[in-house]
């Protein structure tokens, strides 16, 4: 099958490897233009474009997926397909109707529920115990087209969005080359979503990452876990913004303080904040300006103290 392949971050690179060690023909991949990134603001390639070019494969970065141009140059690629992950802009209609057989894309829930930009994220946020992939067939509206296929994934108790945004991206290749065998075997029965289900997950930005110490333990260390590592769970000390990392939640604490205060401060066992009936342990930190540490050697360095309170 001829694929014109659609990504550009990390998560997508082992569908677009899947894909070509398959043998199917990747006509050309398509991904985000360079990007300022670092400190020194230098352009960088995408991952998706990283591999494409060791790949060999013919590399599209238009700045507008819309243009008539654009169009024209990926129908005269004469791709069977497209396959989208996570690429980055919404498709028209003329574009995802280019290919003969149409448009699918790989998305990190079991839709309809998490629809959005960060399902991965919002999954753990919300305490859900189970996830997984979709393959669906692409509409002009966000998530909402037929699905092929689906593949179920148990969240660990203590995973992070990081821990299992890496699982899903195998596991999302594994399911986009099922689906297209048996796309092309003409042996999947699409079904519509149920509308009444859907629920969404919106991009995370710094702002959202903002920790509200003023909810149960649990809901404090699910968010903390879901914002990890980018773009971090954080709050302020003394007007500083911290990012915390490894929270655990400790059920034998009842504080009297007020949400946010730092219940203890103690180098081999991080730092201990109060929540709405409860606490939860934080094992690792980032002060602004430095790199991820434990917290005990944040704290040695008289980072946080005792009696402090986090905004």
């Amino acid at each position: 099958m001829k694929i014109l392949f659609w990504g550009t971050p990390e998560f997508a690179v082992p569908s677009l490897r899947a894909l070509g060690e398959e043998g199917h023909d990747i006509v050309g991949v398509v991904t985000q233009p360079d990007r300022p990134a670092g400190r020194g603001r230098e352009l960088r390639a995408s991952a998706v474009k990283v591999e494409a070019l060791d790949e060999g494969f013919r590399i599209l970065e238009p700045e507008s997926a819309r243009s008539g141009d654009f169009v024209q140059e990926i129908a005269g690629l004469g791709p069977d397909l497209s396959v989208v992950v996570a690429y980055g802009q919404i498709l028209s209609r003329e574009v995802l109707d280019v290919p003969a057989m149409g448009s699918v894309n790989l998305h990190a829930s079991l839709l309809p529920a998490l629809r959005g930009a960060a399902p991965i994220n919002w999954s753990i946020v919300r305490g859900d115990t189970v996830t997984g992939v979709t393959v669906m067939r692409m509409v002009e509206q966000m998530d909402a087209g037929p699905i092929l296929f689906q593949a179920e994934e148990p969240i660990g108790p203590e995973e992070t969005a990081s821990d299992l945004r890496m699982r899903l991206c195998e596991i999302g290749a594994e399911a986009l080359v099922e689906a297209l065998v048996l796309l092309e075997a003409d042996m999947i029965e699409e079904h519509e979503q149920d509308e009444s289900l859907v629920t969404y997950a919106p991009k995370i930005d710094r702002a959202t990452a903002r920790i509200d110490w003023a909810c149960e333990p649990v809901a404090v260390s699910n968010f903390i876990r879901g914002m990890d590592a980018v773009p971090g769970a954080w709050s302020e000390l003394e007007g500083h913004p911290i990012k915390f990392f490894q929270p655990e939640v400790d059920p034998e604490v009842v504080p009297e303080a007020r949400a946010g205060t730092i219940l203890e401060a103690d180098r081999d066992m991080g730092l201990l904040v109060a929540t709405v009936e409860g606490a939860v342990r934080i094992r690792e930190v980032q002060p602004p300006g430095k790199r991820r540490m434990e917290a005990g050697a944040w704290i040695l360095g008289r980072g946080a103290l005792a009696g402090q309170h986090f905004e």
